[in-house]
């Protein structure tokens, strides 16, 4: 499409190039900027051009355009508003879906920019903007209707107007009354309050009576009797008869017309496909309460002119006022548009390219005109952050038919690809102790024991009063709320159910359960010390990858190959995660291109491979929709521009961030619907509203009201003491707006700490801990000295150890007793061995752990005489521990480390000092000083600080 200067009024230069909203009304068919402080302010007589711009995730702008006519509004001013739409767009490089808004019929797209609601007023361009002198308060009736979003219409002030259907406010000098219709909801009844309160801040300046009248309750009450003394005294309400022009209008079958010469052409067809749109023509698809312009790319900007005016005068022909135009164009279709039509390929052919975009940018930088926000700028790329604390104690079970085993603390991070598994994590949250119990699925796992493992779960839920939140992932799309809980954990092939073992022994499939004497293959991947994996993979070069790293063994041979594209923290995670895989081997590193010929010998010789890295799913922006769910019938509305407000205690709501899900329950739904709030996940999931390409295995979270975790109340505004109050939404919503808009609850109390014992016999005690101690100021264990770390390690049994949280290397923590070649060539250091000689027994002890150090054994202690060896152990641990403790609050160097200048420690230092040093903590080998400087904080304080927070200060200076 081509643009020239004389196209592009004046009025839009530098429109839409930053998030927000921008409207124009239409004076002297020409479109005039209205100010910020008049938005929201609409009058009957005129007409209206609306911008909404939205910055999304990826860094680009997106638009929607409205263009709102008052029902005074001449025909002229609203074709000129028509018009002007299609200018705007063009000047915005054609990518914006526009909206035909009439007063009284209103998109919600359209009044969610107006919260809570719109009442225009009468009158005209003439006298929009003139102040008018105080003039006595006149009583006024309005109608409202939605749920959602309120429809507000000033109707007239008489008995015969009220009805049983529908809410109405009545204002007066003194007080507004909110009569609530019986058959109305309590949903609607909320909503309108949301007006009540709006009326009284802009037309009482906050200062009148608030009195709720309910249809059927006669003379309850004063305010009820005040309330009818108005309409002269209490009398029955006629029925009002249900309007069926809606449900005529949407039951409508799609008609497509071709726009020629300005005229709709009928098009005969069986069905509608995307094929039967030409991209040099504009089209009209009237579908009755919507009726779409779809307008090809290489379309002029006259010939979409005039395919708005067709479309204008196919509305006007007819009785329906209800109708909306919405005009999309070819590449850029909206969801809706797509839906109505019975194919639409997924990935469009049409080749949409910047020029159009770019062509109107150059115009307006000529004319000198900012143009950075039509631009197309660069995706913002984020860390995922977990928005978890990951101190929390740890649970996992394997389910194995019917019932769950609880696993060890050593195991509980070793996941097989044919199981499923119930893990339950409990975790400090702002002011109580939260919970989470999830579902994991392997690839290869069979469905009876899928649908045991959610049962279990549900149970496990359902018996903590729904207190706890509630998730269920698959293997291979994990949300880094799994890996940071977990932090380390290895997925092997095969499985260990009977479930599973029935089924390949049913089919005659070959058992591949992971022998750790055999040939296997694993690729590591993750993002640093608190979220890294090991995946077996098939052991074949074809299932190599440039971008990754992989340890590769076949008994006691271990290699470790390193693809070209991997980085130097690839390599790190590597050495942690061989430690767990094969504790104690020498690995023989392999780089890609210089592979041993038995290397090549294992993997079955050589093969092509892939070198791109594997794609996840990315967070888009979030949508929130309410969702109704019956007979197997999901049907959900979409909730535009939604606050936490938007969440009603009866409902169930749906936050689809595309790369997972999160189901909101209100307290106040009813139980049946609570327990199928998973199957609701799952169908929408199924459904794919978006038309966004959902993954059927994308992660499900379950959020309960009250007990909503961080993770999910991060996209909203949120105020706790709102998810905590009692009542229903209107009770609840009744009591701000009397108390002047703050919620009157009860702090709620800390809860105590969630534990699920079942048939299992799980003890109280968690079987992980990652915390310290219960006081906030004290450091992890992951955070404590590399000297602590090491002796802790040394104690533990190898086979018993928590593999979740993987020992550092003992070569790099003790530079000054060890020398490079012996930590080589020794599992264990010659001054570790003299160190840990006293402690040791001559019958193996079990997995010890210093007492500060809250987590469970594995198994209960056999007899009186090991409790006491262990206790004088850990008597002698312990000791160690406090002088730490002691340290915690100093800002001293640690003692036996050795201080090294910040250049030399970086990650790109010319002369580092490696050999000596734990290259996971280069900053505890800084001075005070020097660390103060660099972090701007002491070594206390940083030690505090979330895992996340630590590494991205530390990748900032090169440190990490």
């Amino acid at each position: 499409m081509s643009v020239s200067v004389k196209d592009l009024d004046p009025a839009f230069k530098g429109a839409g190039q930053k998030a927000g909203l921008e409207i124009w009304r239409i004076e002297n068919f020409c479109p005039v900027t209205v100010p910020s402080s008049s938005y929201g302010k609409f009058f009957s007589g005129d007409s209206y051009v609306i911008l909404k711009t939205i910055s999304s995730k990826s860094g680009s702008l997106r638009h929607d355009i409205h263009y709102w006519l008052g029902k005074d509004t001449s025909q002229d001013e609203a074709g000129t508003a028509a018009v002007k739409t299609v200018e705007l767009d063009a000047a915005l490089g054609g990518r914006a879906v526009q909206y035909r808004e009439v007063q009284g019929h209103e998109t919600e797209k359209f009044l969610s920019y107006f919260k809570p609601c719109i009442i225009p007023q009468e009158g005209g361009v003439a006298s929009g903007f003139r102040h008018t002198e105080a003039e006595e308060h006149k009583t006024r009736l309005y109608v409202c209707k939605g749920k959602h979003v309120v429809h507000v219409k000033e109707v007239p002030f008489a008995r015969s107007t009220l009805n049983h259907d529908d809410i109405f406010i009545l204002d007066t000098a003194s007080k507004i009354f909110q009569f609530n219709g019986s058959n109305s909801s309590i949903q609607e009844r909320a909503k309108a309050l949301e007006v009540v309160q709006y009326i009284k801040d802009t037309y009482h300046d906050g200062k009148c009576e608030i009195a709720a009248i309910e249809d059927g309750k006669l003379m309850a009450d004063a305010d009820t009797g005040e309330f009818w003394g108005f309409f002269g005294g209490f009398a029955p309400l006629p029925r009002k008869m249900a309007s069926g022009d809606d449900k005529a209008l949407d039951s409508q079958p799609p008609k497509l017309f071709s726009i020629e010469k300005g005229q709709p052409e009928s098009i005969e067809a069986d069905s509608l496909t995307r094929e039967l749109l030409d991209t040099n023509k504009c089209y009209l698809l009237d579908c009755g309460l919507e009726v779409f312009v779809w307008m090809g790319r290489n379309t002029s900007l006259e010939e979409r002119k005039s395919s708005s005016e067709a479309a204008e005068e196919l509305l006007r022909g007819a009785d329906r006022p209800k109708s909306h135009i919405i005009r999309v164009i070819e590449g850029f279709e909206a969801v809706m548009f797509r839906s109505k039509f019975d194919s639409w390929p997924l990935t469009n052919d049409v080749a949409v390219s910047e020029d159009g975009r770019g062509k109107v940018a150059a115009l307006l930088k000529r004319q000198g005109v900012n143009v950075k926000g039509l631009l197309k700028s660069d995706p913002v790329k984020e860390e995922p952050q977990p928005y978890i604390d990951c101190t929390g104690n740890l649970q996992v079970w394997r389910v194995n038919g019917q019932e769950k085993i609880i696993l060890p603390a050593s195991h509980q991070s070793k996941l097989y690809s044919g199981d499923c598994y119930i893990f339950q994590y409990s975790y400090p949250g702002e002011d109580k102790e939260e919970c989470l119990i999830g579902t994991w699925f392997g690839k290869k796992s069979v469905e009876d024991e899928r649908a045991s493992a959610i049962s279990l779960a549900s149970k496990m839920v359902e018996s903590l009063k729904f207190l706890p939140s509630q998730a269920r992932f698959y293997e291979g799309n994990e949300p880094i709320q799994f890996c940071s809980i977990f932090q380390s954990f290895i997925v092997f092939k095969g499985g260990l159910s009977d479930g599973y073992r029935n089924y390949i022994a049913e089919k005659e499939i070959p058992d591949e359960t992971y022998n750790e004497d055999g040939v296997a293959l694993f690729r590591i991947q993750g993002s640093g010390p608190d979220n890294m994996q090991a995946i077996q993979v098939e052991t074949a070069a074809s299932s190599l990858n440039s971008s990754y790293c992989y340890i590769l063994h076949s008994g006691p041979t271990v290699f470790t190959w390193s693809g070209n594209l991997a980085t130097s923290e690839d390599q790190e995670l590597v050495e942690r995660m061989l430690d767990l895989i094969k504790p104690n081997l020498q690995s023989k590193p392999q780089k890609e291109g210089a592979e041993s010929e038995q290397c090549w010998d294992l993997l079955g010789g050589k093969s092509e491979y892939s070198s791109q890295k594997i794609g996840r799913n990315a967070e888009n922006d979030p949508h929130l929709f309410s969702c109704t769910f019956s007979k197997e019938n999901l049907k959900v509305t979409e909730i535009y521009n939604f606050t936490q407000d938007d969440l009603m205690t009866e409902d169930i709501f749906i936050l689809d961030c595309h790369s997972e899900i999160f189901v909101w329950v209100g307290q106040q739904v009813e139980l049946k619907n609570k327990l199928q709030a998973l199957t609701i996940g799952e169908k929408f999931l199924e459904r794919d509203f978006l038309l966004e390409k959902l993954l059927r295995e994308a992660p499900i979270f379950i959020v309960m009201e009250g007990s909503e975790p961080h993770f999910f109340t991060r996209f909203f505004t949120w105020d706790a003491a709102k998810s905590s109050m009692l009542g229903d939404s209107f009770q609840r919503k009744l009591r701000i707006v009397k108390n002047g808009g703050t919620p009157i609850v009860d702090k709620p109390k800390r809860r105590a700490p969630v534990s699920y014992g079942g048939r299992s016999g799980v003890p109280e005690k968690s079987q992980r801990s990652r915390s310290m101690s219960s006081s906030p100021d004290r450091v992890r264990v992951r955070g404590r000295s590399p000297a602590f770390n090491a002796l802790a390690a040394t104690f533990e049994n190898p086979n018993a150890r928590n593999l979740s949280t993987p020992p550092p290397m003992i070569r790099k923590l003790y530079p000054k007793s060890v020398t490079p070649d012996s930590t080589k060539l020794a599992p264990k250091s010659a001054a570790i061995e003299a160190l840990t000689s006293t402690f040791e027994r001559p019958k193996p002890a079990q997995s010890l752990i210093p007492r500060s150090v809250k987590a469970s054994s594995d198994a209960p202690k056999s007899n009186s005489e090991t409790n006491n060896n262990e206790n004088s152990m850990s008597s002698r641990i312990e000791s160690l521990t406090i002088q730490e403790d002691v340290k915690e609050g100093e800002a001293e160097d640690e003692e036996g480390l050795p201080i090294y200048p910040y250049e030399r420690l970086t990650t790109t230092s010319e002369d580092p000092v490696l050999e000596n040093i734990d290259v996971t903590k280069r900053e505890t080998y800084l001075s005070s000083e020097e660390f103060r400087e660099k972090f701007g904080m002491t070594k206390d304080a940083f030690n505090k600080l979330p895992r996340w927070k630590q590494s991205k200060l530390k990748m900032a200076l090169k440190l990490f």
